[in-house]
């Protein structure tokens, strides 16, 4: 919250997110509606300015290996 403040107070706002999580357990399709509308109250944008996406490494890394959980994400900002 105090990055979209201080993006605000630049005259910058987050237009939508992408993200990918990167995690062998648990499923995580169930999760996801609730993902993004929690990232979509943060960051002060609408529920459909939000994707989330799960997939798996096939058991290769880290977190296939079930030690961790990676996430990717691109945010798009816009000036305000």
């Amino acid at each position: 919250k105090r990055v979209i403040s201080d993006l605000s107070d630049r005259g910058w706002r987050v237009n939508n997110v992408d993200t990918t999580v990167v995690a062998q357990e648990p499923k995580l399709a169930p999760f996801i509606p609730d993902m993004r509308k929690l990232l979509a109250e943060d960051l002060a944008v609408e529920y459909d300015a939000i994707n989330v996406k799960a997939t798996t490494t096939e058991n290769l890394g880290f977190a296939g290996r079930k030690e961790g959980i990676a996430a990717h994400a691109v945010v798009l900002l816009i000036q305000a």
